[in-house]
């Protein structure tokens, strides 16, 4: 069943001669009739509307919809220049609701304030940042809980608005630093330092004063992140192509870009971990087994993902010990990773334990109450299968 559409609840009204939207005297055309959201409790009827019942809010509302939803509207300016007569600090109300929904994983509602605010202002840099580091999040959240095409999907939609928070003008030096570290989720460490190296360049001339202590943090640690980039020889065209060949399913090809790396790269703890991804993919546990653990041995030990995927390798060879011991150490470095803790679900599956995997698939839930993958697995253990 499709969702409702959501222009399904407006209705497009003249206003009365009468009707006031606010205290301020608004330059109203009475030729454009104007949006107005139905109320909850009204019928679905078209002649159930009641114009002595209509309010300011449901008029503000309407031409909410309409922004959201409509972008074809022809009249789409002249709503924009009521609200903003109306509601001065609409924007900054909605980006504060937003960025509050977005922090409690509320993803539908999100979404839809960041669809609206881009509705109020297409152009505005900053909420296509807030939007691209909102999808980024989301895509991140979906990842954690097993949901790979969602989070690739969502990945997909956040770089684009990277890209153009990063070529608005005036320039915007957090769209850098923030889709530097996209880059690096995605193990692009060319891309990821040609952002941080921007960062650095727009934020060079400002004082410590004016950066305060958060801007301080942020170039140090664009520095630092540039640095290893380099040591490493990470932003090789190898390793850009390993990780680019494998992530779309070419994972020969892909291992054979981060071997001919590794060659030249031998102490590079990433493209170990690199190899091993593509091993495991390939389900080639051993192998991959023998990579991760490589990994470790050059300088991977404080990465939660470097013990979680070797745990998957060694829970695939039925080495159960080895592999909480993997499990507990990658939680002991990230404690809130919801993929980790529902690894420790599974693993307790596979020993026997259901009791001890139905907490760890509730831990889960305290931090994604709506992980289908916890709530699925849970739903098999209550009905006892």
């Amino acid at each position: 069943m499709n969702p409702k559409n959501p222009l399904e609840s407006v209705y497009f009204v003249n206003l009365p001669e009468n009707f006031s939207l606010s205290e301020k005297a608004l330059q109203l055309d009475k030729s454009i009739p104007l949006p107005v959201q139905k109320k909850d409790s009204a019928p679905d009827a078209p002649g159930s509307f009641n114009m002595e019942e209509l309010s300011g809010e449901q008029v503000l509302a309407g031409i909410l919809t309409v922004l959201a939803y409509d972008r074809n509207n022809q009249h789409l300016d002249y709503y924009r220049s009521i609200l903003k007569q109306a509601r001065p600090d609409i924007e900054k109300e909605l980006t504060e609701a937003a960025v509050i929904k977005a922090k409690n994983e509320d993803w539908d509602m999100a979404e839809e304030l960041f669809l609206t605010l881009r509705g109020i202002d297409p152009e505005n840099a900053g909420t296509k940042l807030n939007t691209a580091v909102f999808l980024d999040q989301r895509a991140e959240s979906y990842r954690q809980s097993g949901l790979y095409e969602d989070a690739d999907a969502y990945d997909s939609d956040a770089q684009e608005y990277y890209r153009e928070a990063m070529e608005a003008e005036p320039a915007i030096p957090d769209a850098f630093f923030n889709a530097g570290f996209f880059y690096l989720k995605q193990h692009n460490f060319f891309d990821a330092k040609d952002c941080f190296e921007t960062y650095l360049a727009l934020t060079c001339d400002t004082s410590d004063e004016d950066l305060g202590e958060n801007g301080i943090y942020k170039k140090e640690r664009a520095q630092e992140i540039i640095n290893n980039i380099s040591n490493d020889n990470m932003d090789d065209e190898r390793f850009k192509n390993a990780y680019k060949l494998i992530s779309s399913g070419q994972e020969e090809k892909g291992l054979e870009e981060i071997r001919e790396f590794l060659s030249k790269n031998p102490k590079v703890w990433n493209a170990w971990f690199m190899l091993g991804w593509g091993m495991r993919r390939l389900e080639k546990w051993e192998q991959a087994e023998q990579a991760f653990m490589q990994a470790l041995t050059c300088g991977g030990e404080n990465n939660s993902d470097c013990y979680n995927e070797l745990a998957i390798c060694q829970m695939e060879e039925k080495k159960l010990s080895e592999a909480k011991k993997s499990l507990l150490k990658a939680l002991s470095i990230s404690p809130e990773d919801t993929k980790i803790i529902s690894n420790l679900g599974y693993l307790s599956l596979r020993e026997g334990n259901r009791s001890e995997a139905q907490k760890y698939f509730s831990a889960v839930l305290v931090y994604l109450p709506n992980d289908k993958i916890a709530l699925s697995e849970l739903a098999k253990l209550e009905q006892g299968l």
